[in-house]
């Protein structure tokens, strides 16, 4: 089954993105996988704190997914997968994409607040032609009525 591939993080062009992709894998019998990548410099502290800061990381994101997941669920009928990887968030999306051949499409949100598309997408759209899957940049500032238009 093909996968959409999408990046959650505390953005709020995200949760455009993480729309997108649902309505999307609904639409064609798609799978999604929800990736969030925690920073390495969030952990540069004592080994007992850095061990606790990570699990409370990763409990953040996992109840930010279940919100996203749940909709998903039940609105969408797509039940996504969660990936949690460490390290640069680039870097960890393109490990992604290439240890994952099912991820067909990486969907991305635009920021709207007039500061740019944000860094993911800046960096990303510079090398989308070396990627090996497109990229679909979501504007940030859609209505959910013109993405369920669009999807």
């Amino acid at each position: 089954m093909r996968k959409f591939l999408v990046v959650l993080d505390d953005s709020r062009e995200c949760l455009n993105a993480m729309r997108f992709a649902a309505m999307r894998a609904a639409s064609t019998g798609a799978g999604v996988t929800i990736l969030s990548v925690i920073p390495p410099e969030e952990f540069n502290h004592w080994i007992g704190v850095a061990d606790l800061m990570r699990a409370e990381t990763r409990e953040r994101i996992e109840a930010h997914y279940e919100v996203f997941a749940k909709w998903m669920r039940d609105r969408q009928k797509v039940d996504p997968e969660l990936v949690i990887r460490e390290g640069e968030a680039v870097d960890e999306i393109l490990a992604q994409i290439k240890e994952d051949p099912t991820i067909g499409v990486l969907v991305l949100g635009a920021g709207a607040e007039g500061k740019g598309p944000g860094p993911l997408v800046a960096h990303l759209s510079r090398s989308a032609g070396d990627l090996p899957i497109p990229i679909t940049i979501v504007p940030g500032n859609l209505s959910k009525e013109k993405l369920e238009e669009i999807t």
